[in-house]
């Protein structure tokens, strides 16, 4: 006999039996609970936790936005490619997706075919415009410059330099003093902002008869033209 059959036995093992049962009917109950809980306060699949509920301003639209300067035109006048790289000079605008480094490189393109002014005129240049790092703070608020042209002429002591030059200059080596306006504009708080002041400054090219274009030299520091 493997069980005993007294009626105290089948008592007993009929309340282990009740027991079992309300318990297992116990987790049960505990458990759909829980579910339901989570359920009601688990996040939307369509709305996560992590998303902002901030606006985020609409995107540019990019092909509204330059993406490449345009190139300057050749020439073998003198007064009219002072005039270009005058006014490319100061025309920039970080808003577009045209950076500081492709100023340069437009205006370096222009330089002597010797290589003699390159880095003399790197350095002019990085004095024109902004650093990298104002650059991208410029960004942020859509700033855009360019230069108004009012006077662009040889300077008076032009040929007293010459002179004490001597043969180092090529011949069609000049110089044009330029003076105009450069002007900016920007948003600030939302709202537009511009900003005008006089500049001056020289450029000094070389043109024929050394080279059948002109070709830029170098860049007087601004405001500190040769007069």
């Amino acid at each position: 006999m493997l069980y005993s059959r007294t009626p105290d036995d089948l008592r007993q093992r009929r309340l282990i039996v009740a027991g079992i049962t309300t318990a297992l009917l116990l987790i049960a109950v505990v458990t759909y609970a829980v579910l339901v809980h989570q359920g009601h306060h688990a996040p939307s699949p369509s709305r996560p936790e992590t998303q902002s509920d901030s606006v985020e301003p609409a995107p540019v639209e990019e092909a509204t936005r330059a993406t490449r300067l345009p190139a300057l035109r050749p020439t073998s006048d003198p007064e009219s490619f002072a005039r270009q790289v005058a006014e490319a000079l100061f025309a920039w605008d970080t808003a577009t997706l045209v950076g500081r480094d492709d100023h340069i490189e437009q205006l370096i393109r222009l330089g002597d075919p010797t290589g003699e002014s390159t880095v003399g005129l790197l350095a002019d240049l990085g004095n024109y415009l902004p650093t990298r790092d104002a650059w991208v703070e410029l960004t942020k608020y859509a700033t855009r410059q360019w230069l108004s042209l009012d006077t662009v002429s040889i300077p008076t002591k032009w040929a007293e330099a010459q002179a004490q030059a001597g043969d180092a200059l090529l011949p069609g080596t000049t110089a044009y003093t330029i003076h105009g306006t450069r002007h900016r504009t920007g948003v600030w708080a939302g709202e537009p902002v511009s900003s005008e002041h006089a500049v001056a400054f020289t450029v000094f090219i070389v043109c024929g008869p050394s080279y059948p274009k002109c070709h830029l030299l170098r860049i007087s520091e601004l405001d500190n033209p040769l007069d």
